[in-house]
């Protein structure tokens, strides 16, 4: 079975892993020119540990997990609000079952699990045509190509769900918040612990990684819809400039340290929700199908689990798509819809975590 992934980050390579035990043909193609790095920390919980134990990850995971110490809380003038060591999220506790990395070590990972799959960098896709016995591809740059199974794992702005599905405006919902993630140097000196300040419009978040030696800055704020070219760097960097200008503190030095970041990633905190995630031979999976955005905490568990659905669907039904995917849909979207509902009804910790338990009920591996 030839299958082809668009997008490297978590599902797709998650995915490909899967698909590859399973004696597939598996191909990736990424927009970026090499894998991607930076990113915020991000987490793997409940039903997603059981996923990466099964990919022999577990222990590595463990081994580059975060050792956050604690956290503070400031207000817009830099005044410290108070303090804690019960971090949270739990995941990024050291006696705590769940893990919190940073996004690049697993990807890594992922891909080092991968020997054997085809990794296109430096491509996408530009049309999908199918018939009843498989999928034909057109890419910007190679030559085309004929598969039995396409898989948007492509993000919140898929091209896959754009080509194969209706416009994006009527499956992705915005939350009302947009968030900057980069790296600098850890110009703060933190040891460990993070620092989280805001004030009615906008706010940050910053921890140190690799050793203490860089900061991972995270700068969010409050809009309706914008309208903003996603390929122009330098106009959100001076969009997030603007709007994180209320912030008081080291804010003006970790705001100018923003615009030599390599790293430098923007987006709205958004939400897809579709009727369906299949169409024929093609399909989605993590976010480019469900996105629950960073607010809920579980994007990364959510790509990892439907990665693994995916496949084991697959594998069931003998590499027959219509009669996998549809199966697929009906283990995850259950599981998938518990998770969105963290970032959409204002949960506070103790009845988040409630959530979290409720939805490692929801699916079985």
């Amino acid at each position: 079975m030839k299958v082809l992934i668009s997008g490297s980050s978590v599902a797709g390579p998650a995915l490909a892993y899967w698909l590859h035990g399973h004696c597939a043909e598996v191909t990736v193609v990424e927009r970026a020119p090499a894998p991607r790095t930076g990113g915020q920390a991000i987490d793997v919980r409940g039903v997603a540990l059981g996923v990466v134990e099964r990919m022999g990850l577990l222990e590595p995971l463990r081994a580059v997990r975060t050792r956050m110490r604690g956290s503070s809380m400031l207000d817009a003038d830099g005044n410290e609000l108070f303090r804690s060591t019960e971090h949270a999220p739990s995941s990024g506790r050291l006696d705590s079952d769940d893990l919190e990395i940073l996004r690049e070590d697993l990807t890594g990972l992922l891909t080092e699990r991968t020997t054997g799959v085809e990794y296109v960098f430096g491509d996408s896709i530009a049309a999908l045509s199918q018939d009843d016995d498989g999928v034909d591809v057109t890419f910007e740059r190679g030559g085309p190509r004929r598969f039995d199974l396409v898989v948007g794992a492509d993000g919140l702005h898929s091209k896959v769900r754009r080509l194969a599905f209706d416009p994006q405006s009527r499956h992705v919902h915005h939350l009302g918040m947009y968030l900057a993630v980069y790296t600098t140097d850890n110009m703060l000196g933190l040891d460990n612990w993070q620092i989280w300040l805001r004030d009615d419009t906008a706010g940050a978040g910053i921890y140190p990684a690799r050793d203490n030696t860089e900061l991972r800055v995270n700068v969010g704020f409050f809009a309706d819809p914008i309208d903003y070219d996603h390929r122009d760097l330098d106009a959100q960097r001076q969009l997030v400039a603007e709007r994180a200008a209320s912030l008081g503190w080291e804010m003006p030095r970790l705001l100018k340290a923003m615009w030599h970041a390599p790293d430098f990633y923007f987006d709205a905190m958004a939400q897809v929700r579709l009727d369906s995630w299949s169409n024929g031979r093609i399909t989605l999976v993590g976010d480019a199908a469900y996105c629950a955005s960073p607010m809920s905490g579980q994007g990364t568990s959510l790509a990892l689990v439907g990665a693994y659905v995916v496949a084991d669907e697959l594998a069931r039904s003998g590499g027959d798509p219509r009669a996998a995917l549809g199966r697929y849909e009906a283990r995850m979207r259950p599981f998938a819809e518990l998770n969105q509902a963290l970032a959409t009804e204002n949960l506070g910790a103790p009845a988040a975590e409630e959530s979290i338990e409720r939805a490692k009920w929801a699916i079985t591996l």
